[in-house]
């Protein structure tokens, strides 16, 4: 095509080049300019259409509820109450202080309260087994769940037992205590026991305490020994604490011949009773 004056309009220096040199890559060039019109055309929809939000779905008053007690509980589980604050949970939750005072009107004691109620809630069950098979294996199983509770939640778990925490108040401590009957009956049921005598009860109570004050010692060890051994030694500070009463005890003595009948050579007991001989027989003199 010619301009009114025959003459060829003078092509851009860029496209000269592009011609004169077959080596030009004009396929990225024009790729470019295509992604150029394309980044246009999108910008300009932008500009006249919303923009689409992500998927959103907005939580239940039970499930903000315990989304603010989780973020709490985790919060707790590694710093003392005293050190974290409302603000701490509303950020670890994405949620903002207004909304936690919404859930929680009476502020960090009651979230509080409510993160201690949920740890309580996991740590009643831990105990919770089928009721056959060797009572030394149900044991070691309930063991584990605690002392994984236990390693999960180090500086939390020690401000609860320890009763040193400003968060502390009767209701705190009736939760606790919750937890340790509850353990308690766990394993009274373990041991087919309707109606245990006194003696029984108290041994099984303070087993219950045993285990917590070797946790926070554990916790204070660095968490030394490994925890498989700290498991089985608490296995059998049960079955020696329960031998030590049965030898006072008619009824504990009848609810340990029982379960030690389900026991095995090859188990806990069995290990148990073979690196106790020993050491009772170079005692022999007192018998």
């Amino acid at each position: 095509m010619t301009t009114g004056s025959g003459t060829a309009p003078a092509r851009p220096a860029a496209a000269t080049r592009a011609v004169a040199s077959p080596a030009a890559p004009a396929a990225p060039v024009a790729a470019t300019a295509a992604g150029a019109t394309a980044a246009g055309a999108t910008a300009a929809g932008a500009a006249t259409r919303p923009a689409r939000r992500g998927a959103y779905r907005r939580l239940s008053v039970e499930e903000r509820r315990a989304q603010l007690i989780a973020a709490a509980l985790t919060l707790f589980a590694h710093r003392a109450p005293e050190d974290v604050s409302l603000d701490d949970v509303a950020t670890a939750a994405g949620a903002s202080r207004p909304l936690v005072y919404r859930y929680f009107p009476g502020g960090k004691q009651q979230l509080y309260e409510a993160a201690l109620r949920s740890a309580a809630d996991e740590l009643e069950l831990c105990f919770a087994e089928p009721r056959s098979g060797p009572l030394t294996v149900r044991l070691r199983r309930g063991l584990d769940r605690y002392l994984a509770f236990v390693d999960e939640h180090d500086a939390g778990f020690s401000a609860l037992l320890q009763s040193g925490s400003v968060a502390e108040t009767s209701r705190t401590n009736a939760i606790v205590d919750e937890v340790r009957r509850a353990a308690a009956d766990q394993i009274l049921l373990h041991l087919e026991v309707a109606e245990p005598g006194p003696r029984l009860r108290m041994m099984v109570r303070t087993w219950i305490t045993a285990v917590e004050a070797a946790s926070l010692m554990w916790l204070d060890e660095e968490k030394q020994p490994p925890v498989a051994e700290l498991r089985d030694w608490l296995v059998d500070h049960f079955v020696a604490l329960m031998a030590a009463t049965a030898a006072s005890d008619p009824r504990t003595a009848r609810v340990l011949r029982a379960a030690l009948a389900l026991e095995t050579a090859e188990g806990q007991a069995g290990a148990l009773a073979r690196r106790l001989l020993p050491v009772l027989g170079d005692a022999s003199h007192l018998l």
